[in-house]
């Protein structure tokens, strides 16, 4: 094929851009970046493999090559792992794919302090980086397998080049064309020098399970037919090849051997993470089952944990030899953002996916790291809060999600995790566990109460709350959309039962609560026909109105029935274009309020006059606001405010 030329993804020029450009000072993780795509396509071909062995050919072993050149001012990485054909190439290099790649550049131009640093650690840019130490690229590569060879090439211009080339081997060469100040004007940037790549690839790369290469030339004293040494003689200049990288895994040493640095260079180096990991989990299991696992808990949730796109599981080891990456048997749903690895004797090298789902071995390790992880998060709990809330800002929406899709699962997760969940409430302004919360009630208090809203302010000003604040009651903030489902699922909590302030009656059981109950009651009783009337006048609006004793100074409030889904359940499925799942609405009056002396006056002189109607649909309008939701005609509403205002 001739040479054909392509632009670039839109996206992808505006990447090559900022790192051209970028103010990002450790420009040297480029070649971890190139190294682990290297890993990863020897992974790749490590994988297919072991159902196709011709792909092997006569190259039977792994390796990656380093090949600096100071006089073309060039550095190769060079794989012989599975390759790209040219459709390969369009895909990987010439546009964002299926990297995090255009979530980075948004969130960069989202960026109130360009912290370019932060945001390329944490969405990693692949082959990308090169650009920053280097002004064209050349890629040689040849799919295992496949015939043809191909040579893509681009100086970050907008676009870049495709041919057919000569490729005896299969694999990918990527050659760099160094910028000049990358190549001799600094011995501490000059990434043509051995001694500054072997350096680099101790630093980040050393666990890189295939060995990484690169010629030295050594002078070695000048020696006779004999082999004795020549005094005098010039030195002889001769290549050796070395190996860079220990690629003994890490998992492998005793944990007392492992310092806590090389716990997160090694998380950092697999994971393409720039920042350490949150937690670090490092399990030795003996005896009938046999395992190592190495699991880490990222410092920030993924941008796309909660995404279908995003893919979960840990990657299966059998004595040290990789065998699968992101199996999602292993650990619950829940569990989804830990990150890791299982080695153990037990796994086949051919496992199969269809296999892995049949297999004990594999549901009982699983069911141990489950265990282990929850006991690792309750101990983190109880011996450094700081830490677990710093845990639970990232990752509590996950364990709630775990809780409400054990309705589906049929898993007991509800029990597992109910003394890892952590809510603020209206005493407090900080987050405390259910168990804190039980500790604290009196001994009278039946329930638990809970209130849904956006944030603390709204929740509020649910006319509800003065109540209860006023009683001293406390009541739990759920300012998360998952939470009232999770609640719905988990039902009681050590005997006491949940109770949304916004789902009918409060329940309260102290004398005056009980006495204003019952003022309430024989009051209904005398307004039957004005509740029938205001119920008639909401008709398809409200399923019941009542009198109630929950209100304290506002004259009205809007309450789900017990039954069905909550208001803010309603909102939920609305927001995900499942409207069918409305919540039945109950207006409640306070007739201690004088709005409701007014309403029996007018209803009184006229049932059926436009005033009383009026009235009505204001009070529900009102009722409506506090609890955050919009009437369905606000400019009707505005008139009638308007009306009532010029009499």
């Amino acid at each position: 094929m001739s040479k054909e030329t392509h632009q670039f993804q839109a996206e992808t020029k505006k990447l090559l851009d900022l790192m051209i450009h970028s103010i990002y000072t450790n420009k040297e993780i480029f070649l971890r970046e190139l190294i682990s795509n290297a890993s990863d396509a020897l992974d790749k071909l490590h994988f297919e493999a072991l159902t196709n062995k011709e792909l092997l050919g006569d190259m039977p072993d792994y390796e990656i090559y380093l090949i600096p050149d100071q006089q073309t001012k060039t550095l190769t990485i060079a794989d012989n792992g599975i390759g790209m054909n040219k459709e390969d190439l369009i895909e990987n290099l010439g546009t964002i794919a299926k990297s995090g790649t255009k979530a980075f550049l948004e969130k960069m131009q989202a960026s109130e302090d360009n912290n370019t640093k932060e945001l390329i650690g944490q969405f990693g840019v692949g082959f990308y980086a090169a650009f920053m130490v280097a002004d064209k690229i050349t890629v040689i590569t040849k799919k295992a397998g496949e015939e043809k060879a191909y040579k893509w090439e681009s100086a970050a211009d907008g676009s870049y080049t495709i041919e057919e080339c000569d490729k005896e081997s299969r694999g990918t060469a990527i050659t760099l064309h160094l910028l000049p100040e990358f190549c001799g004007k600094d011995p501490e940037e000059d990434f043509t020098q051995t001694y500054k790549l072997q350096a680099l690839v101790k630093k980040y790369s050393d666990y890189v399970r295939y060995p990484i290469k690169m010629n030295f030339v050594v002078e070695e004293p000048a020696k006779d037919a004999e082999g004795k040494v020549i005094e005098g003689a010039e030195p002889v200049k001769k290549d050796e090849i070395r190996i860079l990288n220990s690629m003994k895994p890490l998992w492998a040493k005793a944990k007392s051997e492992i310092t806590p640095e090389e716990y997160d260079e090694f998380y950092q180096n697999l994971f393409h993470d720039w920042e350490k990991p949150m937690d670090v989990m490092h399990i030795k299991a003996e005896g009938a089952l046999e395992y190592t696992a190495l699991l880490f808990f990222p410092a920030n949730a993924p941008y796309n944990l909660y995404h279908s796109d995003y893919e979960p599981g840990l990657q299966l080891y059998s004595r040290h030899v990789f065998i699968m990456d992101k199996c999602k048997d292993l650990l619950p749903e829940y569990l989804r953002f830990v990150k890791g690895l299982v080695d153990s004797p037990d796994f086949s090298l051919n496992i199969s996916r269809e296999l892995l789902q049949q297999s004990r071995e594999l549901k009982l390790i699983g069911k141990n790291l489950e265990k282990a992880i929850l006991r690792q998060l309750g101990n983190m709990l109880k011996k450094d809060r700081s830490k677990y809330e710093t845990f639970w800002a990232q990752y509590g929406k996950s364990m709630k999600l775990g809780i409400y899709g054990s309705m589906y699962t049929g898993e007991d997760t509800a029990s597992k995790l109910k003394d890892l969940l952590l809510f603020t409430s209206s005493k407090e302004d900080k987050l405390i566990t259910l168990k804190e919360y039980i500790e604290t009630m009196p001994e009278s208090q039946k329930y638990i109460y809970y209130a849904t809203g956006k944030d603390r302010h709204s929740i509020d000003l649910l006319p509800q709350m003065e109540l209860l604040k006023d009683k001293g009651i406390n009541v739990l903030y759920f300012l998360d959309n998952i939470d009232e489902f999770a609640i719905e699922v988990l039902r009681e909590y050590e005997g006491k039962t949940f109770k949304s302030v916004s789902r009918g009656d409060l329940e309260l059981d102290d004398v005056e609560s009980q006495t204003a109950k019952k003022e309430v009651e024989d009051l209904a009783k005398s307004n039957e026909g004005l509740l029938k009337d205001v119920k008639e006048t909401l008709s398809g609006k409200v399923a019941d109105v009542k009198l109630t004793s929950s209100l304290k100074n506002a004259p009205v409030c809007l309450v789900a029935s017990e039954q069905g889904p909550s208001f803010a359940m309603e909102q939920v499925f609305a927001e995900t274009k499942n409207p069918m799942f409305k919540a039945q609405r109950i207006l409640e009056l306070n007739p201690k309020h004088e709005l409701f002396t007014r309403l029996e006056k007018l209803y009184e002189a006229g049932k059926d006059s436009q005033e009383f109607k009026d009235y009505v649909g204001l009070l529900y309008t009102q009722a409506l606001l506090m609890e955050g939701i919009m009437p369905d005609n606000p400019a009707a509403v505005a008139r009638q405010i308007a009306e009532l205002m010029a009499k």
